[in-house]
C-alpha cells in the first residue's frame, strides 16, 4: 500500500482489511494486537489474511486446532465460499470426522510416505485410521485402570490472577489422578495451568503440596517442588527448534549434568537414549534436530524432558493438539502409566471424547471461575457444555 511519495496509505489498509473481515464474518478489531489475541482469533486472522491475497490455492494446516465447535462451523462455511469461487483447497488435520466431512478426496501419509489417495466418499474412519496407523486400531482409549489414592497431592485454593482473569479457584488433586480441565475458548483453563506453575503472576489463592503450604511464584519454583508444564503452543513455547533431540530433552535438568564446571555429555547422551526409547520417539539419532520431527515425536520429546526431571504434578496443556490418532493412543498410555506411578495429572483440553476417555475427573472452567466438576464415568457432553457456559 506505498503511495507515490512511498508511504504506506494506511486508511486504504484499513478500510481492505475491514472488507475482508466483513466478507468472512471474522469479529476482530483491525487495531488489535495480535500476541494480545487468543489462539482462536489470531486463527481466524491468518485465514483472512490468505484469503486476501486472492489465492487459487490455500492450505490449511490444522486450522481446527484451536477451535470451538461454533468456530469450526465458521471455518467450514469460509472453506465452502472459498470452493465456490473455484479456489482449490488442501485441509490438513488429525480429526477424522473433519476430513470426512470437508474433503472431495482424501491422501493419508504415513512416516513422510503416501500410503493411498481415494474418494472420500469411499472412506470411513477405520479404513482412515487403518492407513493411517498400519494396523486396525480397536480402542481409541487405553484403559483407564489407573489407581487414585486417598491421598491429596496437590491442593489449590483461591487462586488469581494478577493480570488474567483467573478468579478463585479452589480443587484437590489426589496422587495418581487424571483430572481434565473443561471449558470453552478463553475460560481461564491454560491460565490455570500457568498460575499454578508461577509461569501467570499469582494474586491472591495458595499451594499445598501433600498437605505442606508451597510458594510457585515462578517457574524455577515450581520445577523445585517436582511440577512440570507441557505448555499449549508446542512449537511456540515447547521446543527449541533449532536445537537437537539431545538438547531439547536434557536442557530442563542441566545442573544434573554439570561436572566440574562441564556438562557431562555421556550421561546426557544415555538420558536421551533412556527418553527416546521410554516415549518410543521415532529420529534418525539424537542429533536430530526436534523441528524435523512429526508433531507427536515432538510432543514425546517434550514429555521426555519433564520426565527427566522427576516431576509429581504434571500440567499438561492440549497434549495431543495436532497429533495423529497412533501417536495420541501412545501419549494416553504414556498419561495413564505415568498416573500408575502414583503421579498426579492435570490436562487441558478441547476434545471432549479425550476428557471423557482418558481423565478420572474433569473440571469445567468458565469465565475464569471454576463452574463445577463432573465425575468422567457419569457424565455426559451436554452437561460438561452447560457448566462451560456458566458465567459465560
Amino acid at each position: 500500500y506505498p503511495t507515490r511519495m512511498g508511504i504506506v496509505d494506511e486508511k486504504k489498509m484499513m478500510e481492505d482489511t475491514k472488507k475482508v473481515f466483513e466478507e468472512l464474518e471474522i469479529d476482530v478489531d483491525p487495531k488489535q494486537i495480535m500476541g494480545t489475541m487468543p489462539v482462536a482469533a489470531r486463527q481466524m486472522v491468518e485465514i483472512a489474511k490468505a484469503v486476501s491475497f486472492n489465492s487459487k490455492v490455500i492450505v490449511f494446516d490444522e486450522p481446527t486446532s484451536s477451535l470451538t465447535e461454533e468456530e469450526v462451523e465458521h471455518l467450514f462455511r469460509i472453506i465452502n465460499m472459498l470452493r465456490d469461487r473455484g479456489v482449490a483447497i488442501i485441509y490438513i488435520s488429525h480429526k477424522m470426522d473433519e476430513i470426512l466431512r470437508i474433503s472431495d478426496e482424501i491422501t493419508v501419509m504415513r512416516d513422510g510416505q503416501w500410503v493411498a489417495t481415494e474418494a472420500a466418499a469411499d472412506m470411513d474412519m477405520n479404513r482412515i485410521i487403518k492407513l493411517m496407523v498400519g494396523r486396525e486400531l480397536t480402542n481409541r482409549f487405553p484403559p483407564r485402570d489407573n489407581p487414585v489414592l486417598e491421598e491429596v497431592s496437590l491442593a489449590v485454593k483461591d487462586l488469581t490472577g494478577m493480570y488474567n482473569q483467573l478468579d478463585h479457584v479452589s480443587f484437590e488433586a489426589h496422587k495418581g489422578e487424571i483430572i481434565g480441565i473443561a471449558g470453552l475458548d478463553g475460560a481461564g483453563r491454560t491460565e490455570l495451568l500457568e498460575t499454578i506453575f508461577g509461569l501467570a503472576t499469582r494474586k491472591e489463592g495458595s499451594l499445598s503440596l501433600h498437605g505442606t503450604p508451597i510458594t510457585v511464584d515462578n517457574p524455577r519454583q515450581a520445577v523445585k517442588h517436582k511440577m512440570a508444564l507441557l505448555t499449549e503452543e508446542r512449537r511456540a513455547t515447547g521446543i527449541f527448534g533449532i536445537l537437537d533431540i539431545q538438547a531439547n530433552t536434557t536442557i530442563a535438568n542441566l545442573k544434573k549434568y554439570l561436572c566440574g564446571g562441564l556438562l557431562n555429555h555421556g550421561e546426557m547422551k544415555k538420558d536421551t537414549d533412556w527418553s527416546i526409547n521410554a516415549m518410543r520417539i521415532k529420529t534418525p539419532s539424537q542429533a536430530t534436530k526436534i523441528a524435523s520431527l512429526s508433531g507427536g515425536n515432538q510432543q514425546k520429546v517434550i514429555l521426555g524432558r519433564w520426565l527427566l526431571t522427576d516431576p509429581e504434578i504434571l500440567l499438561l496443556d492440549e497434549p495431543t493438539r495436532g497429533i495423529d490418532v497412533g501417536a495420541k493412543y501412545e501419549i494416553y498410555e504414556l498419561i495413564s502409566n505415568l498416573a500408575k506411578q502414583g503421579r498426579t495429572i492435570l490436562m487441558v483440553s478441547g476434545e471432549m471424547p479425550e476428557l471423557l476417555g482418558v481423565c478420572n475427573r474433569i473440571l469445567v472452567m468458565s469465565g475464569g471461575k471454576l463452574a463445577g466438576e463432573v465425575d468422567a464415568d457419569n457424565t455426559t457432553q451436554e452437561e460438561i457444555m452447560t457448566l462451560a457456559a456458566m458465567y459465560v
